[in-house]
C-alpha cells in the first residue's frame, strides 16, 4: 500500500501543540541548574507531577504523597472527559515516538493497516505488575515511566554528549586556529561557544559514568518504533494503561456515519494507538490516542468526534478484555519481582555498599527506593555535578537513583538543591543549617598512599579545602627518620569523625588523580544507625 500521509489543519495543530510541549519539555530541563544561595522554582518539577502514574505506584509504596501531585487530577479529568489526549498531544516522550517511528517509515516495508491487536493488553499487565511490586514497598518507575524516561536520558546522556561536542569542537577549532590572511574562524567560533557554554552549558566538561546505559535503553525503546510506530505507547506503557482505563466512556466519542463509510479504511491505516478493530467500525477508547488522523483521513467525511454524555451515546462500554488468568499472571509476576529486588543482604539492610553515597537528606535506604523515581532532576542541578546514576550499587531496585561520586564531584557545603527539586521527595528538602550537619559518610585515609605517611613528603591539600568551620582534617606532628638518617618533621593528617560530614571534597581535591589517598565511605551516615561504627557526638579521637 502506498504511503499516505495526513495533513489537515487539525492534524498541524495537533503536531504543533506536540513540538510546543516536547520544546517546553526541553527548556524545563535546560532552566534546571544552579543556582547556589537561591531558592530553586518549583515549576522545575511540573511535569512530574502532572503524571498520575507517580503518586500512584509511589503512594503503595512509601504510603505518602505529595501534596504538589494534585496537578495530576487535571491530567486524570482531561482523560475521563477527552479519552488519552495526554499520551497524543502532550506527553514529551510520545513524540518523540512519533518523530522516530516517522523517521523510520522510509526503511520500512510499505505501511500496513494497524488495527487493534490483542498484544496491547500486556501494558495492562505491566500495570498490574507495577502496582503489585509497589504494595510490597518496591516501586520501579525508573524503567517504565515515560517522563522519567525522557528527564534522566536528556540529564545524563544527550545533553552531556552535546556538551562534549561543542567543547570539543571548539576546542579542534582554537587549537588550530584557522584563518585567512589576519582574519581568524576563532574571531567568530570564541565568542559563541563563550556565550553557548555560559547561557546553557553552566557547567564544565559534564559526564556520567553510567550514561551509556541509559542511552543504550533509550535508543532500545525508541528503536522499537522500527517494528510498529509508537511500540512503546502500544505495548508496554504502564501510564498509557492507566489512562486507558480512566478512559473506558470519554464524553468525547468517535461517531461514524455507516452510509457514509466505504470500508476504505483509511482511518485504520494512519491511526497511532491501533484503537480501530475493522475497517471504520469497531473503536477503543481506551487504546485512542486523540490524534485525528481517522477524521482527517477520511475522505467521505464518515468519521466525526462528538461530545456526548457516557450514559446516552449508546457507545457500549468497551472493555479491555483482560483475562482473569492474565492478571494473576501479572500479579504472580508482581510478587516474584518484589522477592527478587529485595533478595539481597544489602536491600535487607544486613550490608552497605561503601561507595552508596546518598544524597544530603536522603531517608533510609528502603524508604529513599520506595520514593525515588531516578529522574536524574538531583543530578541536573548539583553544582559540582557530584551526583551520578547508580548501576548495581544499590542492586536491582536502585538502578540510575543518584549517589554522591567524590571523585567526579562533592557535595557543596553551602547547597541543599537536591533537596528543593526532588518531586517526590525521595531526598527531604533540608534547611542549610540542618544540611550541613547531615553526614553523607566518613572519610578515611589510605596510609600507602597519603604522602606525609607513605612518602615523608608533607601535604594538606585535603586540610585546606575541608568546609567544615572546626575542620575535620586535622594535623598531628610526628618526626620520621628518612633512609639518609636525617629527621624530618611532619604533619599526618587524621579525620575527626565528630566533624566529617563525608562532604567528599578532600577525595576529590587529593593530589593523587587514579585513587585517591583519602576515600569517602558510607559508614557513620546519618540516615542508618546500623551503619555508624562511631558512635557519640564528642571529638574524643586520641590523637
Amino acid at each position: 500500500m502506498s504511503r499516505f500521509r495526513v495533513r489537515t489543519p487539525t492534524v498541524r495543530l495537533r503536531r504543533t501543540v506536540q513540538l510546543l510541549v516536547l520544546a517546553l519539555f526541553l527548556a524545563v530541563v535546560l532552566a534546571a541548574r544552579p543556582q547556589p544561595g537561591q531558592r530553586l522554582p518549583v515549576w522545575l518539577e511540573s511535569f512530574f507531577h502532572l503524571d498520575p502514574l507517580i503518586p500512584v505506584v509511589t503512594g503503595l509504596a512509601a504510603h505518602a504523597v505529595q501534596w504538589a501531585f494534585l496537578l495530576s487530577v487535571v491530567t486524570v479529568v482531561v482523560t475521563v472527559l477527552l479519552g488519552r489526549v495526554f499520551c497524543g498531544w502532550f506527553c514529551p516522550l510520545g513524540t518523540v515516538h512519533t518523530l522516530v517511528g516517522r523517521l523510520f517509515e522510509r526503511w520500512r516495508p510499505a505501511r500496513q493497516r494497524e488495527h487493534w491487536h490483542r498484544g496491547q493488553l500486556a501494558k495492562y499487565y505491566v500495570l498490574a505488575a507495577l502496582l503489585v511490586l509497589a504494595l510490597f514497598g518496591v516501586q520501579w518507575l525508573v524503567l517504565l515511566d515515560p517522563l522519567v524516561i525522557l528527564y534522566r536520558t536528556l540529564t545524563v546522556a544527550l545533553w552531556p554528549a552535546a556538551q562534549g561536542g561543542v567543547e570539543s569542537t571548539a576546542t579542534a577549532i582554537y587549537q588550530a586556529d584557522p584563518g585567512v590572511g589576519t582574519w581568524r574562524v576563532t574571531s567568530v567560533t570564541e565568542p559563541v561557544y563563550r556565550t553557548v557554554r555560559d547561557l546553557l552549558f553552566v557547567k564544565q566538561q559534564q559526564s556520567f559514568p553510567n550514561s551509556g546505559f541509559v542511552l543504550g535503553f533509550f535508543l532500545f525503546i525508541t528503536g522499537l518504533n522500527f517494528v510498529q510506530r509508537r511500540f512503546w505507547c502500544r505495548y508496554i506503557c504502564p501510564l498509557g494503561a492507566l489512562l486507558g482505563l480512566l478512559a473506558w466512556r470519554p464524553w468525547l466519542v468517535r461517531k461514524l456515519d455507516t452510509g457514509a463509510c466505504n470500508q476504505c479504511d483509511l482511518c485504520g491505516l494512519t491511526c497511532h494507538g491501533a484503537a480501530s478493530t475493522g475497517p471504520g467500525t469497531g473503536w477503543k477508547p481506551q487504546e485512542c490516542l486523540g490524534c485525528l488522523n481517522c477524521t482527517s483521513a477520511c475522505a467521505a467525511g464518515g468519521l466525526k468526534f462528538r461530545w456526548e454524555l457516557p450514559w446516552r451515546h449508546g457507545l457500549a462500554p468497551e472493555r479491555v478484555n483482560l483475562s482473569r488468568r492474565g492478571m494473576l499472571e501479572a500479579a504472580a509476576g508482581g510478587v516474584v519481582a518484589a522477592m527478587v529486588l529485595r533478595a539481597s543482604p544489602q536491600a535487607r539492610g544486613a550490608t552497605f555498599h561503601p561507595l552508596l553515597l546518598r544524597p544530603p537528606g536522603a531517608a533510609d535506604e528502603a524508604d529513599f527506593l520506595a520514593r525515588c523515581t531516578a529522574c536524574g532532576l538531583c543530578m541536573k542541578v548539583c553544582p559540582t555535578g557530584g551526583l551520578h546514576p547508580t548501576l548495581f550499587e544499590a542492586g536491582l531496585d536502585g538502578l540510575f537513583t543518584p549517589r554522591l561520586v567524590p571523585r567526579i564531584g562533592y557535595c557543596d557545603y553551602e547547597c541543599n538543591a537536591c533537596g528543593q527539586v526532588c518531586p517526590t521527595a525521595a531526598i527531604r528538602p533540608l534547611p542549610l543549617a540542618e544540611k550541613k550537619a547531615v553526614r553523607l559518610g566518613l572519610a578515611a585515609f589510605d596510609v600507602g598512599r597519603c604522602l606525609p605517611y607513605a612518602y615523608g613528603r608533607n601535604c594538606m591539600v585535603c586540610e585546606e579545602h575541608c568546609p567544615v568551620p572546626d575542620k575535620a582534617i586535622y594535623f598531628a606532628p610526628v618526626t620520621v627518620t628518612g633512609r639518609d638518617g636525617v629527621p624530618t618533621e611532619l604533619l599526618r593528617p587524621h579525620v575527626d569523625p565528630a566533624h566529617c560530614t563525608g562532604c567528599g571534597i578532600c577525595e576529590n581535591v587529593c593530589p593523587f588523580k587514579d585513587q585517591p589517598a583519602i576515600r569517602v565511605t558510607s559508614a557513620n551516615e546519618s540516615r542508618h544507625a546500623a551503619n555508624q561504627p562511631i558512635l557519640g557526638s564528642g571529638s574524643g579521637y586520641p590523637f
